[in-house]
C-alpha cells in the first residue's frame, strides 16, 4: 500500500515538473475553489429559486417553469431588458471610444513616468463607486454644477431638467464610472505590440493611418474586446446607477429584480428574471466576441 502510494506521488512529483499547465492549475487552485463556492453556490440556489414559485406569502417547491414564461412574455420585462442591453451597448461604446486614446497615449507617446500615468488613470477608484454616482447627480441636477454654471453666464434663464433623470444621465454615469476598466486592458495589449512591426511598415511605405489600422488596431483587439466584455457584462445589470440618476425612463432590468426581491417578495420570480438576464448577456457576449475575431481575421 506504502509502495503503491510512493509510486504514485513520485508519479505525480514527475508530472507537475514537467507541466506547465498543472503548475500553473495548482498555485491557482485555492483561488478557485474559494470562487466556486463563493460563486457557484449563490448561483446554485438562485437556479433553485427561478423553477419554484411563490404562493403568497408560501414558497411553493413543485418545479415549474412558469416564472419563466413570466419572465420572457411579459411585454415590459422584454422591454426593460431591450433598455438595459440598449444603455450597456452604448456605455461600452463611448467608454471604449474615449479610452483607446488615453492607453495609446500612454502606450506609444509616454517614455518617462508611465507609472506614475498608470497611478493617475486608477484615480476615479480611490473613492467608492456611490461617491462617483453621487458626484454626477450633483453635476447633472436641478440645481447643479452645470445649470448654475450656465446661469451664472447668462446663457440660460431656467435649469435644464433634462440632464438628469433619463438614459443619457445613466450612459454618462457609468462610461466615467467604468473608465478604468476600459484604459487598463487596451494598454497592456497596445505595450505589448512589437515596434519593429511598425518600424517595417513604415520602411515599406505604410503612413501612420495605415499602419494604424493594419497593425496597431488588429493586435490591440484582444484589449478591446477584453475591456468591452468587462463593461458590457457589469452595467447590463448595474442597479445603483439607474436608481439614482436614471429616473423612470432610465430604469434597467436589475432595477425590476431588486423590486422583486426586496418590495414585493416574489424570489422565484426576481431568480428567473436575473437567470434570463445572465443567459441572454452570455450569448450577445459570445456572439459580439466571435463576430470581432472574424472581422480581425478578415482585417489580417
Amino acid at each position: 500500500m506504502e509502495a503503491a502510494a510512493g509510486a504514485w506521488g513520485a508519479r505525480f512529483a514527475h508530472v507537475y515538473r514537467r507541466s506547465e499547465g498543472l503548475r500553473g492549475f495548482v498555485l491557482l487552485s485555492p483561488t478557485m475553489a474559494i470562487m466556486l463556492v463563493a460563486l457557484a453556490a449563490p448561483m446554485a440556489l438562485l437556479a433553485l429559486y427561478s423553477f419554484w414559485s411563490q404562493d403568497g406569502y408560501a414558497l411553493n417547491t413543485q418545479p415549474t417553469l412558469a416564472q419563466y414564461a413570466t419572465s420572457l412574455g411579459r411585454s415590459t420585462y422584454r422591454a426593460l431588458f431591450y433598455r438595459s442591453i440598449a444603455i450597456s451597448a452604448l456605455v461600452t461604446l463611448v467608454t471604449v471610444a474615449l479610452a483607446y486614446p488615453m492607453a495609446y497615449f500612454v502606450a506609444f507617446r509616454v517614455e518617462r513616468a508611465k507609472f506614475v500615468w498608470l497611478i493617475l488613470l486608477t484615480i476615479p477608484f480611490w473613492t467608492s463607486y456611490l461617491l462617483r454616482v453621487f458626484a454626477w447627480k450633483v453635476i447633472l441636477g436641478y440645481n447643479g454644477v452645470i445649470n448654475s454654471g450656465l446661469m451664472s453666464l447668462g446663457l440660460i434663464h431656467q435649469p435644464l431638467e433634462f440632464l438628469l433623470y433619463n438614459p443619457t444621465a445613466v450612459v454618462v454615469t457609468l462610461a466615467h464610472a467604468w473608465a478604468a476598466f476600459a484604459i487598463l486592458p487596451i494598454y497592456v495589449s497596445l505595450e505589448k505590440i512589437d515596434r519593429s512591426l511598425l518600424d517595417a511598415a513604415a520602411d515599406l511605405g505604410d503612413g501612420p493611418l495605415r499602419r494604424f489600422l493594419r497593425i496597431t488596431l488588429p493586435l490591440s483587439l484582444p484589449g478591446v474586446v477584453g475591456a468591452a466584455v468587462l463593461i458590457f457584462v457589469p452595467t447590463t445589470g448595474d442597479y445603483v446607477t439607474p436608481a439614482l440618476v436614471g429616473g423612470a425612463d432610465g430604469t434597467m432590468i436589475a432595477n425590476v429584480i431588486e423590486v422583486q426581491f426586496d418590495k414585493i417578495g416574489n424570489w422565484p420570480l426576481g431568480a428567473a428574471l436575473a437567470m434570463a438576464s445572465m443567459a441572454a448577456v452570455g450569448v450577445i457576449t459570445l456572439l459580439f466576441v466571435t463576430a470581432v475575431r472574424a472581422a480581425a481575421a478578415r482585417i489580417r
